[in-house]
């Protein structure tokens, strides 16, 4: 856990009026108990990251609508590839936190029209089969991005494309936030905006999908190329998962 980042005033929401927020925005679409597992992705390593202070908002808001979080500390990733087998301290962490999630967040900021590498660099550090476990398959996804000047889409449609890649859920909405060192104060809180309205949209839309998903998740990882490579014929494999029917 040394690089999850500790969430500074996880309680206070200047920006949120709370008179239209509904505290418990999956209600009546699963279980929610235990508290919806989520973690974060960020892509800038800057000292006043916007993609990271994007995702404090998210997670205080998905704190507020009863999840437990995780944000994700990338500074010492090492890049793809550069140490053998992956077999670095914090490779081995990022996917013991994908592993926990069950949805998660990714914000990038957007850097010559795309992604960083920062953040490329750890979702490709996400396998799609990790010691005989799926990191991501079958987990819900919210996509944001960071912009410089106006409002663009080029990340987060990138996002979109490696969420289904790495055979995420990915919800429909999303936010992109324009001038983003216009949206956030000194303390590197966001400022009251449709910009931030939006990311309450899509943070309530993800706890909403992460619900209603929840008691299918076994589904979600069980392919018929996969049965085939292991010689387990349907009847065993869906006895065995406690998918059969009466």
């Amino acid at each position: 856990m040394s690089r999850i980042r500790v969430l500074p005033d996880p309680d206070h929401l200047p920006a949120l009026r709370r008179e239209y927020v509904r505290h418990s925005p999956a209600s009546g679409l699963g279980r929610l108990d235990p508290a919806p597992r989520i973690l974060l992705l960020y892509g800038s390593l800057r000292e006043r990251s916007y993609s990271r202070l994007a995702v404090e908002e998210a997670a205080r808001l998905l704190q507020l609508f009863g999840c437990e979080t995780r944000i994700f500390d990338p500074s010492d990733l090492p890049l793809p590839d550069q140490v053998a087998n992956d077999d670095h301290p914090a490779v081995h962490e990022l996917r013991e936190h994908s592993l926990w999630s069950e949805g998660q967040v990714w914000c990038s900021p957007e850097r010559h029209g795309q992604i960083s590498g920062i953040m490329k660099a750890q979702i490709d550090h996400l396998p799609l089969a990790y010691k005989g476990l799926r990191p991501t398959q079958g987990r819900t996804l919210a996509v944001m991005q960071v912009c410089a000047g106006s409002q663009s889409f080029n990340t987060i449609n990138t996002l979109r494309i490696l969420g289904r890649w790495m055979r995420m859920v990915t919800i429909p909405n999303q936010s992109s936030i324009a001038k983003a060192y216009e949206e956030f104060d000194e303390e590197g809180r966001m400022r009251p905006s449709g910009y931030y309205d939006r990311i309450v949209d899509v943070m309530e839309e993800l706890v909403r999908f992460t619900v209603l998903l929840r008691p299918h998740a076994r589904q979600f990882v069980d392919r018929y190329s996969e049965r085939k490579d292991r010689g387990e014929p349907v009847d065993t494999h869906v006895e065995r998962a406690g998918l059969a029917k009466d």
